[in-house]
């Protein structure tokens, strides 16, 4: 293909950059802005990030941004060294204080079976983080660990089991053999979705507890509450404005302290395109 803007140029090296550049627009799948402000602090935060993807060799490129002036790179590779293999490399740097670190992901994905183990890169020894589920016939099973050489031991030891069906979820957990957890998920109703959570440390004695309801209003609206054993009491309403728009609306109530505020509120507002 040749184009006007070629003409005029020192050499062919020139034309083939500004080539290169349109095609590599054209290539861009994903753009991705966010942003939020904490008015309690003032503290403003802001990211950006593009993934460029090529499907034919199943490479997947993402660039990063954000406003502590961190700078990522992730490069995936997905189904082609064997099918449901993803190996993926994962960068930063933060050009104001020249730290960088690395981190090398892989993931195996069968019908029944996910396996997943990263390595973190560090001057004082990598730290391994890996996990297992397993599922068979709607029961799931899970582990989870962090081994750091620096130390030589494990950091983090969790197991999990759950079971699901079309409206129903139950799912347990034991954390570094100390935090027990168990939740479970009911579709009462094609309006109405309910969940219970409980959890308790050895040691401490400290139980949470909390209850949680959706109810769909129409196609585009729902409503949601909250509450939990601290007299936390959240309530949110989503309102989808048209294709690709959504409007939510928050609020987390303190109960304990009513008339001493503290009291948050949200305003959310979602794209897509």
């Amino acid at each position: 293909m040749f184009h006007a803007r070629c003409l005029g140029h020192a050499s062919s090296a020139s034309c083939n950059f500004y080539l290169f550049l349109e095609q590599t627009l054209q290539d861009i799948k994903e753009f991705t802005t966010s942003g939020s402000s904490n008015t309690d602090t003032g503290k403003v935060n802001g990211s950006l990030e593009t993934k460029y993807k090529w499907a034919e060799y199943g490479l997947t490129f993402t660039e990063k941004w954000n406003t502590d002036n961190t700078l990522g790179t992730e490069i995936a590779i997905e189904d082609q060294i064997a099918k449901g293999l993803k190996l993926t490399f994962d960068t930063t740097f933060s050009p104001n204080t020249g730290k960088k670190s690395g981190k090398i992901k892989s993931a195996y994905k069968r019908e029944c079976l996910n396996l997943g183990c990263d390595v973190d890169f560090d001057f004082a020894g990598p730290a391994i983080h890996g996990s297992a589920v397993f599922g068979y016939e709607g029961w799931l099973a899970g582990y989870q660990m962090t081994f750091d050489s620096a130390k030589s031991k494990l950091t983090r030891n969790n197991f999990s089991v759950g079971y699901k069906t079309g409206d129903f979820q139950l799912h347990t957990n034991v954390n570094d053999g100390s935090e027990f957890g168990g939740s479970i998920y009911q579709k009462v109703s094609d309006n109405l979705e309910t969940a219970v959570n409980l959890a308790w440390t050895a040691g401490s004695n400290s139980t949470r507890f909390g209850i949680a309801a959706k109810y769909k209003l129409d196609s585009t609206a729902s409503i949601s509450a909250k509450v939990n054993n601290s007299s936390l009491v959240g309530v949110g309403y989503t309102q989808t404005l048209r294709p690709g728009v959504k409007l939510t609306l928050s609020a987390l109530i303190d109960g304990k302290s009513i008339n001493a505020g503290g009291h948050k509120l949200g305003l959310g507002l979602e794209l897509e395109a």
